[in-house]
């Protein structure tokens, strides 16, 4: 199945453009997101490569020795749901060996490569007869915390019909390769095999889980007439060899493909990607649309699920595709593997206005915002007019008018928002100056400057007056309580009306960063609408921990990501912190075995960073040595 060509550019849709992420890729076969955003890329040979920040790192994640005969080789990458605490990367390999096998292993990341010997084999699979074809090797962990597993039945058709080895079939198993009791075939079938989930397939080389819902859908690859994409059922049998294609007329108890196309279209379906991603760049038509791509065709389609699964032509002109991926951003990438590159597919557009500004009314020496909301692809910049005249250095979302006179009265505002795509004007907003006198608001407590630990409850109170309401009730207060990171901010609370006082807590866990502070707003509102604000500043006591081993120069984890000791942070008193020994470490040629930490944790575990400055030492000693 695995052939190379050469193509020119993708062939796309209006607004959509492609750029080559990084070449260079020899013979990949497939590829995946770590949660971090770092693209893998496998190719056949053994090596896991790593594409970061739109560059092909020079020294792969990994290499292993693999069979890649025909279509044998590295076929598979997939990362621990938590991977961002245990760093854990998962491959599907050929194994040589007379005969050879597939494997699936486990690795630990530290950094962009893999810890020296941290492999561990999860699962082995069948011998390989002489056939080199239809290994699968496709990896995905589902909304269950599952690992499936998609494997071809080696060109052996029977295999795909017997519960007694596991080729042609999708495996589902634990993360650590031990079997759910609840799978489909755990009772009738013996041994690993009861880690079969589905079964009656050809070669399923790739498939996708929706995002959000779990759906799956299975590319199978066929042999004469069809190529399939079906809905992944637990203790499905989807007919191979018995059919091809549409089932029923042969088998009702077979599961039919949900869509099929004939060889006239293709050869070898490939890809498989729900655009669900957290940030959709796309039009919205396309949320919720399965990508599928062709090997022989070069094409890549679209099945829209909500439209009665209905297929339409999003890309042709490719080289031999062999994988998609949809990215956090709401890009779409295509493995090419005639080209020996990964493509990013984007969507461009002119601005368009989300939220136009509203009409404002503000007293004589107050002051006025006005606020505007656009989409469109980026970068997209501002430019505020009064009267059809650009406001100079009014080039945010909002534009703030302070010390407004009577002469303002009537004033126009409206914003321009542009990128490299076009341009468009906000309706404009009208400001209406007001003789009523804008309240005077404070707030009581905290007082501003106020330290704080981890866990600390927090009072606040506030007051104010109107030259012409007097005392303000309760009803014209609005708390709003904001969390502050280095230069960005997060909500943290609020708003929270209609009182004059309240109470937080201050996290113990989340952010971990010490260059953070909590900002509480208090704004009041007269009974004319006029408004005024102000705020106060609550700053975090901070202490430095330092973690070292014991011999020195060892690695340890904080957080779940590895550090090199010894190593010293700034943290927040009362913070949760999680520390980590690895164990066994090699450094040069010694081994080294994790003893104790100096507090008297666990090896892994978790602190609450203490109100002064403190060491946490990890002792290590060489095995045999008491």
């Amino acid at each position: 199945m695995l052939t190379t060509a050469v193509a020119s550019a993708a062939t796309l849709p209006s607004g959509f453009s492609e750029s080559v992420v990084a070449s260079g890729i020899s013979n990949p076969t497939a590829m995946g997101f770590a949660p971090d955003g770092r693209l893998f890329v496998c190719q056949q040979s053994g090596q896991l490569r790593v594409i970061k920040n739109d560059s092909l790192l020079a020294t792969p994640f990994l290499t292993v020795t693999t069979d890649s005969t025909g279509e044998r080789g590295l076929l598979g990458v997939a990362f621990d749901p938590d991977f961002a605490s245990n760093q854990r990367v998962y491959i599907y390999y050929t194994v040589p060996g007379s005969p050879p096998h597939n494997r699936i292993s486990r690795f630990t990341a530290n950094g962009d490569v893999a810890v020296p010997g941290s492999e561990t084999v999860i699962l082995e699979l069948n011998n390989l007869s002489t056939a080199s074809n239809h290994n699968g090797g496709a990896m995905h962990f589902g909304l269950d915390g599952k690992l499936y597993v998609a494997v071809g039945e080696n060109a052996n058709a029977a295999n795909a019909q017997t519960l007694a080895n596991l080729l042609g079939k999708i495996l589902r198993i634990n993360a650590d390769g031990s079997i759910p009791t609840d799978n489909p075939f755990f009772n009738t079938a013996t041994g690993n095999n009861r880690a079969i989930w589905a079964m009656g397939l050809r070669n399923p080389f790739t498939f996708g889980f929706q995002p959000g819902t779990g759906r799956m859908f299975i590319n199978d690859v066929g042999q004469n007439t069809w190529e399939e994409i079906n809905d992944g059922i637990a203790g499905a049998n989807f007919g191979w060899p018995n059919c091809e294609g549409d089932c029923s007329p042969t088998n009702p108890n077979f599961r039919d493909p949900i869509f099929q196309y004939s060889h006239a279209d293709g050869c070898a379906i490939v890809g498989g990607a729900f655009y669900n991603p957290a940030t959709a760049q796309f039009p919205p038509e396309y949320t919720g649309v399965y990508f599928f791509a062709d090997l022989c065709g070069a094409w890549i389609r679209k099945l829209d699920p909500a439209n009665g699964n209905q297929v339409t032509t999003f890309a042709t002109g490719l080289s031999s595709p062999v994988d998609l991926a949809v990215s956090a951003d709401g890009a779409l990438y295509y493995l090419d593997r005639g080209r020996s590159s990964v493509y990013r597919v984007r969507f461009a557009s002119a601005p368009s206005i989300t939220q136009h500004p509203q009409n404002q009314t503000a007293p004589v020496g107050g002051a006025a915002t006005f606020t505007v909301a656009a989409s469109g692809t980026g970068p997209l910049f501002y430019q505020w007019q009064r009267a059809g005249i650009d406001i100079p250095g009014a080039t945010a979302t909002s534009y703030t008018l302070s010390g407004v006179q009577p002469q303002d009265d009537g004033a126009e505002f409206r914003a321009r928002v542009s990128n490299v795509y076009g341009s468009v004007t906000s309706n404009p907003a009208r400001l209406t100056v007001s003789n009523n006198q804008s309240p005077v608001v404070s707030i009581n407590t905290p007082p501003n400057g106020l330290h704080y630990d981890a866990g600390d409850t927090i009072t606040y109170s506030g007051s104010a007056s109107d030259p012409e309401d007097g005392q303000l009730p309760p009803s014209a207060f609005s708390w709003t309580i904001v969390f502050h990171h280095d230069t960005h901010t997060h909500p943290f609370l609020g708003p929270i009306n209609n009182t004059v006082s309240g109470a937080f807590t201050i996290p113990t866990s989340g952010e971990t960063a010490a260059s953070v502070f909590y900002r509480i707003h208090l704004t009041v509102t007269d009974s004319a609408g006029a408004q005024s604000s102000t705020f106060v500043d609550i700053l975090p006591n901070v202490v430095t921990l330092t973690l070292d081993t014991q011999p020195s120069g060892l690695q340890l984890t904080l957080d779940g990501q590895p550090i090199a000791t010894p190593f010293a942070v700034e943290s927040v008193v009362g913070t949760t912190r999680t520390i980590g020994a690895p164990s066994p470490q090699q450094v040069g040629k010694r081994n080294y075995s994790f003893v104790q930490w100096s507090d008297g944790g666990a090896q892994t575990h978790a602190i609450s960073t203490p109100g002064a400055d403190t060491i946490y030492r990890a002792t290590y000693r060489k095995p045999g040595r008491p």
